[in-house]
This record gives structure tokens, sequence and C-alpha cells, in this order.
């Protein structure tokens, strides 16, 4: 008896996704089956494919419109810039108070089935439905008409929600366009829906998991295009979800050129007030160090260290700079080693908190210290908090050169030192809104750790940061996509 409730449940479901099916044949038509390669490039060239004469919005490589269009026919043949909409079309089941969420599992959308006749990618799947924008007709013009024209979708309807959310470009070896994506929340029926049989073959009801696995399994049984359509507008849900800032200068952050943010191809910790937070006592201890050490060893008066700091970026490079100190290798030593003789172990312990956070990083991204510090101080640090074995390698202040975290040179250097070239790729997280300033100037992705200033002792905020979180310990909280998936 269960086994046959089993089934029964599993037949509604299959049943509840298959919204309607029309099968195609040329004699209803009129057109030609166009799935085969050969039979789609021989009806392009006649003119016979479905709608070939029809003028279309063809743009440049920046979207700038032609000033008279092409037709269908020769922006196919030619595959040239155009202009088309997808529209992502959550449905919400309105019998179902469970079908409506922000997860890949309830999340449901309309995904279509295009018909055998169409001039591009017949007979696939397409999960952001729209269509070729016409010559002098606007992205949201062409939405709402497609959506009423093929599936009998009113967005003017006050159920349902529709809005423009970027622009996009993309080019494979079959298409370049320019995509409107749009959401649609439709809240209607699914015995609502008429498709246009010229058009759509069918219309699937599938959560974003069910379609991300199908094309996973199956991606040449998919439109590439929308693909790329659907993992923007993941990355944009997710960035909305997040809050994350949309910083000028990145490839995420133009919504009228939007694009993939590339995956982190190495990430830099700071260690100091960033790994750990004691309250700045062990900063404030390295602070008292450096002025007894210049005090007593180089005779100066009390709070010329920090002036140095301030005039140079760190006491070292203004010793240096302003004559106190040789520039040789033994004295320079002799300094950074006495000024980081701490008592580490006194503040510091083990976090395994810590620990299991850094070991669901996504192991394909390496890790790197990159501090003002030294090694010797950072690796002390790292050993204290038992997480010493967890990254790649130390990058500290005589690997830089002895340039500081504000200017560009440091970041230049551990890009080197970590052999990467695309900035964008370098994800950064540190507690100073000077270095975060620093990073975003070469491109790096930055985070901020810690919202009160030590200096003030005051919240402090970072513009250059595209988030900002308490302790590193919140950091699953801000960057999921980093994370092993459970």
């Amino acid at each position: 008896m269960q086994q046959q409730l089993m089934d029964i449940i599993l037949f509604c479901a299959v049943s509840a996704a298959f919204v309607a099916r029309q099968k195609l044949t040329c004699g209803s038509s009129g057109f030609a089956d166009t799935t085969n390669p050969e039979d789609l490039l021989l009806a392009l060239q006649k003119g016979t494919t479905l709608n070939a004469t029809e003028n279309v919005c063809t743009v440049d490589e920046d979207n700038i419109p032609a000033p008279n269009g092409h037709t269908r026919k020769e922006m196919r043949l030619k595959k040239m810039w155009h202009r088309a909409t997808y529209i992502i079309i959550r449905h919400v089941d309105p019998a179902d108070a469970h079908s409506e969420g922000e997860d890949d599992e309830r999340t449901y959308l309309l995904v279509q089935r295009r018909s055998n006749i169409k001039d591009y990618c017949p007979g696939k799947l397409d999960a952001t439905p729209g269509g070729v924008v016409g010559f002098n007709e606007s992205y949201e013009s062409n939405a709402i008409r497609e959506m009423i024209e093929e599936m009998n979708i009113s967005v003017n309807d006050g159920a349902n929600k529709f809005s423009k959310l970027f622009t996009f470009p993309y080019q494979d070896g079959s298409v370049r366009v320019w995509g409107g994506m749009f959401e649609l929340t439709y809240k209607g029926k699914l015995s609502d829906i008429k498709m246009q049989p010229e058009e759509v073959s069918e219309v699937v009801r599938l959560s974003i998991k069910d379609i991300r696995r199908m094309a996973a399994e199956n991606p040449d049984d998919w439109m590439p295009d929308g693909l790329h359509a659907i993992n923007l507008y993941l990355q944009f849900r997710n960035d909305r979800k997040l809050k994350r800032k949309l910083l000028k200068g990145y490839s995420s952050s133009d919504l009228d050129r939007y694009a993939l943010r590339p995956k982190p191809e190495v990430i830099f910790f700071d260690c100091d007030d960033c790994l750990y937070f004691d309250g700045w006592q062990l900063a404030n201890k390295l602070t008292a160090k450096i002025e007894e050490w210049c005090t007593s060893k180089k005779n100066l008066p009390p709070g010329e260290a920090y002036q140095l700091y301030k005039r140079h970026g760190t006491a070292l490079r203004g010793l240096l700079a302003e004559g106190h100190m040789e520039d040789c290798e033994h004295e320079i030593d002799e300094y950074l080693n006495d000024v980081h003789d701490l008592p580490i172990d006194e503040h510091l312990s083990i976090d395994n908190e810590l620990r299991d956070m850094f070991l669901k990083i996504d192991p394909s991204i390496p890790k790197y210290v990159f501090t003002a510090s030294v090694r010797h101080h950072a690796q002390r640090c790292l050993e204290a908090l038992g997480i010493d074995d967890l990254f790649v390698d130390i990058i500290d202040v005589k690997s830089c050169n002895l340039a500081t975290k504000h200017s560009t040179e440091s970041f230049e250097a551990a890009m080197r030192i970590a052999g990467v070239t695309n900035p964008e790729s370098c994800l950064f997280l540190d507690d100073s809104t000077k270095n975060i300033e620093a990073a975003r100037a070469v491109g790096w992705r930055a985070c901020l750790v810690g919202r009160i200033g030590r200096d003030c002792g005051k919240p402090i905020t970072s513009e250059h940061a595209e988030h900002e979180i308490d302790r590193i310990h919140d950091l699953p909280l801000i960057l999921p996509e980093i994370f092993c998936r459970s």
C-alpha cells in the first residue's frame, strides 16, 4: 500500500512538471524542421525559416543600434550582433504555499522547449524565454509582447511582478547578442498558459536545482546563451540577497554590461586583527616596541615613531627615508626581529571554529597570508591559532621590498608571488580601510574585517569594500560561493 502511494505521488509530481506538449510537423506549420544544422543553414539561405524577412534590431559590439536594422535571415547568416530578451519566469503556484522561495529547490521556473522550426537552437530547452528585439522596439516592449504571444502571460496583470534586471553581451560560435534580462513572477494557473505552436512545443515547470542538474547532465539539450543568462541571474540574485556592493570597475558591477564575476584564483588574508582579534593588545604592544626601539636605539624624541609612520606608511620606511637607519639587511632584520618579539602565546590560542571554516573553503583556491609584519611573526600567530598548515605561503613586508599595504607596489608583488595576473581574481580580507582602498586601486576585490577602528574606537566603513563583517568567522555569510557545498 505504501509503495502504491509513493507511485501515485511520483506520477502526480511528473504530471505537474509538464504543462503541455504540442508536437509540430512540417504540415501543421508550413515550415521545415530545422533541428538538423545542415537543414537549418539551407533554410536560412533560401529565406524559408520562420520570420525570415522580419526587420530586427542589430547593434554593434557596444550595443549601439544600426540605423536601419537587418532582416532576421541576414542577422542569422552573418551572426550579427543583435538584441534579444531573456525572461526568468518564476512560477508561484497559488494552490501551493510552499512553491515560493529564494533557494534553488523551491524556486520554480517555466522552461520552454523551442519548436523544431526555429531559426536558432530549434528543439532546445530555454530556461529564459524571450525573443529577438524588432527594429525600433525596446527591450521592455519586446519582453511584454513575447510573453503574451508565446505563453498568454500578461505582465500588466496586477498579480504578476515584472522588472528589468540588467543588460549583458554574449557570443559564441553561433550567435552574438546583447541580452536584456527580465524577471517575471507569474502567479497564474498553469492551465491558463496557451502556447504559440510555431514558437513553443512545450512548457515545463522545473526548480532551479533541477535545471542546473539537467543542464550539467545534458548541456547540448539547452540553449547555451540561455544557460549563460540563468547563471548571470543566479549571480545577480545572490548578490542582491547578500547585499553585495556593486563597485565600479568590476565585471559584475555594470548592469548595462553585466558579466559573470571570475572565480577567485587566490585569497589573501591579512594576519593581525584579521585572522584574530584580541582587542588590539598585540598591536598595542607592537606599537610600544617600535616606540621603544626608536627612542632607545636611535635617540628619537617620544612620539616621533608615530610621526614617521604617518609620513611614510610605516615607521621602518620612515627610519630609512629620513636617514635614521642604514639601508642594509642586517640592521633592517635587527629592527624587525626586535619589534616583533611579542608574547603571542599569552594572547592567542587554538581557534577550532576558525580552522573548521578554513577547511570548508574550496580547496582549489590557494590561500596566502599577506601581512605588513614579518614572516616569523605571522608564522607564530598561525601556529598559535592552529591554522599554520592551511596556507600556501606567507607574503611579508620583506617579500614586498618593504612596501606598505597602502601602496600598489605591495599588491603587485603579492600577485607575482602568487602567480596571478588578473587583479579581479584576487580576493583580499583586511581590517584596514587604507589597505582596502589600495587593493581596489589595483583591481582586487576586498572585504573589510572588523567594523570598529583601532585609532578612533568608533564604527568604520569602506566605500571600497564589497562587504564588511565584524569577524573573519562571518566569511561564509558574505562569500558562500567560495565554500564547498555540504
